[in-house]
């Protein structure tokens, strides 16, 4: 798996989304997103793995990748892992990890990147100390040893762009895309941020005809491709019949 996530990477939880979360997902990569962390932790493994399946086809057709948070990969290759552990981290063909200061930083081998967390005021992070804000976010992605994305409380272009003059190689989202009520056009607005915002920092300019969707925001895989079909996505996710509640979760 050549690479790591950047741009925008988006967090699952479906008792916040609006939509069945296939659904969500769908639009989200119809907005530009290429990488999706599968969480819905609470679920038994055979329901996360099937819903794992679906999630990967609709990813398949952007060239998009999802990443499954805990050691389990639920048979992929990908596994975004808690700042807790397991130490050492697997071998696997991508690995994350979720740090919040210097000293988890400092314990990361072999791990491909991290979020570093929380950068803005979110209730999801109450036991992580204040928010690190931009300037927190740049000091310790001055001495990270993988590249950073930026999460917590991460809901405006504006903010997007702030994490990335940082430094950061994109951004972590979940709420901003799951309760949105239209994912597509919330998406697109921030993979639009997170590109301006690289171009910018990196001093190169918009390629000439660059995919882009029907939103605007550039296609971070630089080519076209045929869009997921959310009306088959959802009808998966009904199939399985799996929750909304009102509950938020970014770890």
């Amino acid at each position: 798996m050549s690479g790591g996530p950047a741009g925008v990477l988006l967090l699952t939880d479906r008792w916040q989304a609006r939509r069945p979360l296939a659904e969500v997902v769908a639009g989200a990569v119809a907005g530009g997103v290429r990488w999706v962390v599968l969480r819905e932790k609470d679920l038994p493994r055979a329901e996360r793995a099937a819903l794992a399946v679906d999630l990967r086809a609709i990813l398949a057709e952007a060239g998009g990748t999802l990443i499954v948070a805990g050691p389990d990969p639920l048979d992929g290759d990908a596994v975004h892992l808690p700042s807790a552990g397991p130490y050492p981290p697997p071998r696997l063909g991508l690995v994350g990890r979720s740090c919040h200061d210097r000293v988890e930083l400092a314990r990361l081998t072999t791990e491909d990147y991290a979020t570093l967390s929380p950068v803005y005021p979110t209730s999801t992070k109450p036991g992580y100390g204040p928010p690190l804000r931009p300037d927190g976010l740049g000091a310790l992605i001055a001495v990270s040893p993988v590249p950073v994305l930026a999460l917590g409380g991460v809901q405006s272009p504006g903010q997007v762009t702030a994490c990335v003059a940082t430094g950061a190689v994109g951004v972590a989202v979940l709420g901003a895309v799951m309760r949105a009520d239209d994912p597509e056009a919330a998406a697109a607005t921030l993979t639009a941020a997170a590109a301006t915002a690289s171009r910018t920092r990196h001093g190169s300019p918009d390629p000439a005809g660059a995919t882009r969707t029907r939103h605007g925001s550039p296609d971070p895989a630089g080519a076209a491709r045929s869009r997921p079909q959310p009306a088959t996505a959802t009808t998966a996710q009904a199939r399985r019949g799996l929750p909304y509640a009102t509950t938020e979760e970014e770890r």
